[in-house]
């Protein structure tokens, strides 16, 4: 098992050492995620390389596609409950973006979900059905983009090449539940106390998984490899790969234990030898030795996890860095200091960019300091420049939902909802301009169903269901709106069933 696999480390203290399954929070997951937009035109310049990637096909694996999807979705929800998920659409959507580049080169169909856990340790996971996840820290420690990307691409050629799913013989008949209560309690057991994480990881699912959940070395340099292959395709260094096998293994010389994970599965001289031969195979590919798209990810994450502090960003300020001026921005406004944040913002703009987050900063500026008729004027243009981009609209939506337009703001984070069912932000949204309309007899039960939304992929069913069933029961005088939320309960309640 390489150094991407999932290891959920409970931050509470809890001495995995004391337990025969500690396995079972290191091998929870297949693997991980990516960062910001990469475009090199040298890209198209490149000599083709030639790709042999084994073609698994869907009926490949005792657990199909479809249960699969249904595991990821069961999981999804739990870590948003479990876990501390950042929620940011700006930089979940730069995360896509270099994943759905990688994405592209396989035949993977869209992923669930693209989550980023606050927590300050280099790691990531997925979960069989395309949910993928990544630290904070690990973004906070890669020095460009394409050492994220190759953290990305080894675990979708996991997930590609179906390893958990080929390898899981003995998961016949009742699979689809043990891995599910498996992973959820994982999660569980990270966040809970010595006593309580202990409970959760005692059983016999934990038992098979001690047995079970762990890639052979096999998998493991298929992964390697195939994932070398995609990132490369995609436009990324493939030295990048064998470059962040360096960093995780020097940050493992610098703690005073070792964890389980390198114990059981060590990345030993041999594997990142191993990468950096494959990647010396490839033609080149030119590097951005000046990655500043990169840099602003990077200490924006830093900001939003609270894994830097004002001295540090004053001193990338002082240094008239643009990264630096956005980060500390968003400091500010993270301390609710609107005033301190307009002098960096103002400071930022002298270098003449248009950027989203210098939209969306000021745009917060002004709501901060209840300036409507601004904020409208700072994000309207901007956002309706962009339809696409996710960040600038919800953001419209909000000074909207401010400014008593919710009609408006409905309209525009629908369409988001419409190819995304699963995003919280957008339903949270929904019922804020909901709960902004004007009274009507319907107004109570569209609260209702759209909170319900947010329960339900916070990982809330039970919850979900109830003010659902409360919505039906005031919706009876609008038979359309009785039928959609009718069907969506039914939904949901068919869901509910699959317990874990």
């Amino acid at each position: 098992m390489l150094i991407f696999r999932c290891y959920i480390r409970d931050r509470l203290k809890l001495n995995f050492r004391d337990f025969s399954l500690k396995r079972l929070v290191l091998a929870c997951g297949l693997g991980l995620c990516a960062t910001a937009g990469h475009s090199d035109n040298n890209y198209f310049n490149q000599p083709a390389a030639q790709f042999s990637v084994p073609d698994i096909g869907a009926g490949v694996g005792l657990i199909d596609q479809q249960k699969e999807q249904m595991i990821g979705e069961k999981v999804y929800r739990q870590v948003q409950k479990q876990m501390p998920v950042i929620q940011n659409p700006w930089l979940e959507d730069q995360l896509l973006s270099i994943f759905s580049q990688i994405l592209s080169q396989t035949k993977l169909q869209q992923p669930i979900g693209l989550m980023v856990i606050n927590d300050p340790q280099i790691n990531a996971f997925a979960v069989p059905g395309g949910l993928f996840a990544l630290n904070a820290g690990l973004i906070n420690s890669a020095r460009n983009t394409d050492e994220v990307a190759g953290v990305m691409a080894h675990e979708i050629a996991h997930v590609t090449q179906r390893h958990y799913s080929r390898s899981q013989e003995t998961f016949k008949g009742q699979g689809l539940l043990a891995l599910a209560g498996i992973l959820v309690g994982a999660l569980v057991a990270s966040q809970a106390d010595g006593d309580a994480g202990a409970a959760v990881m005692m059983g016999s699912q934990a038992a098979l998984l001690d047995q079970q959940l762990t890639y052979s070395r096999n998998q493991e340099r298929e992964a390697d490899r195939i994932g070398m292959q995609y990132m490369y395709a995609a436009g990324y260094s493939p030295h990048s790969m064998a470059d962040f096998f360096e960093v995780m293994h020097r940050s493992t010389s610098r703690l005073s234990f070792m964890p389980d994970f390198w114990l059981t599965h060590p990345l030993t001289t041999e594997r990142m030898s191993e990468a950096r031969l494959r990647a010396n195979q490839l033609p080149a590919v030119k590097r951005n030795l000046n990655d500043q798209d990169f840099e602003i990810i990077k200490w924006y994450t830093r900001v939003l996890s609270r894994q830097t502090t004002e001295q540090q960003l004053n001193l990338m300020v002082q240094r008239n860095d643009f990264p630096g001026q956005l980060a500390l921005t968003a400091y500010q406004l993270q301390q609710g200091d609107f005033q301190a944040a307009q002098v960096a913002l103002d400071q930022a703009k002298k270098h003449n960019k248009m950027h989203p987050l210098q939209v969306l900063f000021q745009t917060d500026i002004y709501l901060g300091q209840n300036q409507l008729d601004n904020a409208l004027k700072s994000i309207s243009s901007a956002a309706r420049i962009m339809p696409e981009n996710r960040a600038l609209n919800y953001k419209y939506a909000e000074t909207l939902i401010r400014a008593k337009q919710p009609d408006q703001a409905r309209t525009i984070v629908q369409r988001f909802l419409n190819s995304n069912t699963r995003d919280v932000s957008g339903w949270r949204l929904m019922q804020l301009a909901a709960n902004a309309a004007p009274d009507s007899s319907i107004k109570a039960a569209n609260v209702l169903r759209y909170r319900a939304e947010v329960e339900y992929w916070s990982g809330y069913e039970e919850t979900a269901i109830k003010s659902l069933i409360h919505a039906q029961r005031i919706s009876k005088g609008n038979q359309s709106l009785s039928a959609t939320i009718g069907q969506r309960l039914k939904q949901m309640q068919q869901t509910r069933q699959f317990k874990i």
